[in-house]
């Protein structure tokens, strides 16, 4: 019987480190930060204003380069893409949710899901049917026409959600989802997140100030002056 293949990471970060030096004194904001998280997994980021949490996140998100470290989505580091590779590689495997939604205000909210589908160069038909089918599943099949202004703090948040999950990437990366929603509202966004997770198998790594939100995800990671200091 054929050995089994260890399972490969959704995204990894080894010896992770950020270090600012404009315009003023050099802050280290990561120190060598190390995490592998496997698909399906959930985890929880927490700690302090100022800790380097939203830092970690916009690194492992290729939205910026670590000073020193390296971070693999899917295996392929990204220091050795180009721009552009990077950015078709976000476009497969990684979405995003921020605490505020992002969503464009000149199109609908169908359109504004299926925008990651029409950008990757799918046919409309086929973008917006699946664009549909996500937004019934987060209960706005009644709202697909309605533009971000019409909707409700919690409507737009489902809306990015279900955005940053049509592609079916590896990983959604998640700053503050809901933190600007209330405990209602964002207790049903975070139901919507776990179930969107089991359902598409979907690695989600979530930033948040919210011990009751990390409190549902598999692991929790504490993050102190740019170091991991706990991992429960």
């Amino acid at each position: 019987m054929a050995p089994v293949k260890p399972q490969e990471p959704a995204i990894r970060s080894v010896f992770l480190s950020k270090i600012f030096e404009e315009n003023g004194p050099k802050v280290e904001v990561l120190r060598g930060v190390s995490l592998d998280v496997f698909p399906g997994e959930k985890v929880a980021i927490v700690g302090s204003s100022g800790s380097g949490k939203s830092t970690l996140l916009h690194l492992l998100g290729g939205l910026d380069t670590p000073t020193q470290g390296e971070v693999l989505v899917g295996g392929e580091r990204l220091s050795k893409l180009s721009d552009t590779q990077r950015g078709d590689l976000r476009n497969k495997h990684i979405g995003f949710i921020y605490q505020f939604h992002h969503l464009l205000p000149e199109f609908t909210a169908i359109e504004n899901v299926a925008m990651p589908l029409l950008i990757r160069g799918a046919p409309a038909v086929q973008a917006l049917d699946r664009a549909r089918m996500l937004l019934e599943r987060v209960g706005m099949l009644g709202r697909l026409e309605h533009k971000p202004s019409e909707l409700s703090g919690g409507e737009r948040q489902r809306a990015a959600i279900a955005r940053a999950v049509i592609t079916e990437p590896s990983v959604v990366l998640a700053d503050e989802p809901t933190g600007n929603l209330d405990r209602k509202t964002a207790g049903q966004v975070y139901q919507m997140m776990l179930r969107l997770n089991e359902e598409l198998s979907t690695a989600f790594i979530v930033v948040t100030h919210d011990m009751d939100l990390a409190a549902r995800m598999d692991r929790i990671l504490t993050l102190r002056d740019g170091v991991v200091v706990s991992e429960e």
